[in-house]
């Protein structure tokens, strides 16, 4: 249905990520069906939508919600909002406090997978001993995210019985390590957002791993997602788990260990979308797409994935045409429905896909760059309309089709995801380098620049923006601070001088940093709390 405008509402989706209560709105029209529709009810609040594009013909959208509604569905500020988009101004937010306010981080990346932070408070600078609010050390192991509801701060972890190697930083060849022998137990940590208190920890499994990690793995890589009642974590070889915010386990489904190429273990995050658990498993064994009930955990569908071993997060694209979950591949990326029929594929990525998709101004950005390939495209980075079909492939020496706008090669990270921030597409490459492109056409604005002048730094983290600036956080513990635009240089380094590994998470004016052994939460003008182990 073709139209100079549109919502995210689409089918009623209702910004459908899981992030609201099971019993969100479904958009009706007065005829019953769904759609479009004058009026909609909500609890106990009305959404009321006044008429939109007189090109189109069609209604916008501009919620009144009930106040009482966030705090019966226990909804953080910014959680119900309305994106518009018009060719002419780009996309509208309405809804008073998704920009001024950004509570939660529900998942990887945040909210859209973008790893843009709201607030103009968030820290610009940090040290060890610098704005510094609180420091809680985090036992065992693991390199997921911290993720963000209200006030708590949720991490995931797996803690050995004995002693383990220590991870070494950078890129190499040979860090395949045969299965750990000490038994494991595997954690959630609830956290006090304000003081850093565990609140509670539960242990979902023990067991000696029965697989192998690479050196500088762990047994708990994968981000947890959260849609405000709920917890679910993945161990990618162990199992997936809900809990509530007591700690309480809900459901659980045990996954099978497979075999992953060279021994390296799993990585891949689960997300959510309205009912819907997702969780993929690409291994060398036996591939798969699974959707779970979110609410009882039963299996609703999996279909079979002709993929060796991957370790990129599947990605929600709502756009204008439908909603599809994206993911990245070795052989293909393979966008499905909700209900795991393949809509498009296209070849040409890697050996092996770590970043995550992302949307972005209405395009999807696709990225894969294994540092050992010699394909052609090598390393390349995609950016695809909405509405395709099909096999997207590219003839070789093509960079654009009518789905494709553009491709780069040779133009990707191995390990972090890409950002864009500003219209600008940025590229954090693992062995210390960034450059910039126009996001709206591939073109670059600076080539490649080195992060550390003096000697050399490793980048695992996916770089995130706030403030006007990009922020790349090294395995040493230096965030580098960038201010966005089509020049380059560094405005100064931020070092807490630890290993570092995992992305970072952002809720109002705080920022969440992991460490190997400790979880920062960083504010301008923080004093420690007291009893903050800082």
């Amino acid at each position: 249905m073709a139209s100079n405008s549109y919502t995210d509402w689409g089918r009623g989706d209702f910004f459908s990520t899981g992030f609201a209560d099971a019993n969100a709105p479904t958009l009706r029209s007065p005829s019953g069906g769904s759609g479009d529709s004058s009026r909609t009810r909500c609890a106990e609040g009305r959404f009321d939508y006044q008429p939109r594009d007189s090109l189109s013909g069609r209604t916008s959208e501009v919620p009144r919600i009930a106040p009482r509604l966030q705090s019966r569905y226990e909804l953080p500020v910014g959680s119900f909002f309305l994106r518009v988009f018009s060719p002419v101004t780009g996309w509208l937010v309405f809804g008073s406090t998704l920009v001024l306010a950004q509570d939660s981080w529900p998942q990887f990346r945040g909210a859209e997978s973008r790893g843009i932070g709201a607030s103009d408070q968030l820290p610009l600078v940090w040290s060890a001993e610098t704005n510094v609010a609180w420091k809680t050390p985090i036992p065992g192991r693991g390199w997921a995210s911290p993720i963000v509801w209200g006030n708590h701060v949720f991490v995931t972890t797996a803690v050995s019985d004995g002693e383990e190697e220590t991870p070494r930083k950078g890129l190499y060849f040979g860090g395949e390590r045969p299965a750990s022998a000490h038994r494991h137990r595997w954690l959630v940590l609830d956290l006090d957002r304000t003081t850093g208190a565990i609140r509670w920890t539960s242990e979902l499994a023990a067991a000696v791993p029965s697989s192998s990690i690479h050196v500088k793995n762990t047994h708990a890589s994968e981000t947890p997602v959260t849609d405000g009642k709920h917890l679910y974590a993945l161990f990618g070889s162990v199992g997936v788990y809900c809990l509530d915010f007591h700690g309480k386990v809900i459901w659980s489904q045990p996954l099978p260990a497979r075999k992953t190429v060279y021994g390296w273990g799993t990585a891949a995050s689960p997300v959510l979308h309205g009912d819907r658990l997702y969780v993929v498993s690409d291994n060398q064994e036996h591939s798969s797409l699974a959707a779970y009930d979110k609410n009882t955990g039963r299996e609703l569908w999996r279909v079979d994935r002709d993929e060796p071993t991957n370790f990129a997060t599947p990605f929600v694209w709502r756009n204008a045409v439908r909603t599809e979950l994206v993911i990245s591949g070795r052989n293909k990326v393979r966008s499905y429905d909700l209900d795991g029929h393949e809509l498009w594929t296209l070849r040409g990525m890697s050996t092996i896909a770590i970043p995550t998709p992302f949307e972005s101004g209405g395009l999807l950005y696709l990225a894969a760059g294994y540092v050992g390939d010699t394909l052609k495209p090598n390393k390349p980075v995609y950016a695809v309309r909405p509405g395709a079909a099909g096999d997207l492939t590219l003839a070789e020496g093509e960079t654009r089709s009518a789905s494709i706008v553009w491709m780069q090669p040779n133009a990707s990270s191995y390990n972090p995801s890409p950002l864009i921030y500003r219209d600008r597409f940025y590229v954090l490459w693992d062995f210390g380098f960034f450059n910039c492109r126009n996001a709206a056409t591939g073109d670059e604005l600076y080539p490649k620049q080195r992060l550390r002048t003096e000697g050399t730094a490793g980048f695992t983290a996916s770089p995130w923006a706030y403030r006007d600036r990009v922020f790349c956080l090294s395995e040493d513990g230096d965030t580098y601070v960038i201010p966005a635009g089509d020049t380059y240089r560094v405005e100064r380094v931020n070092s807490l001088g630890e290993l570092c590994m995992a992305t970072p998470a952002l809720s109002g004016r705080k920022l969440f940093i992991r460490t190997f052994g400790n979880l920062y939460c960083i504010e301008d003008g923080a004093q420690p709390k007291a009893g903050s182990r800082h």
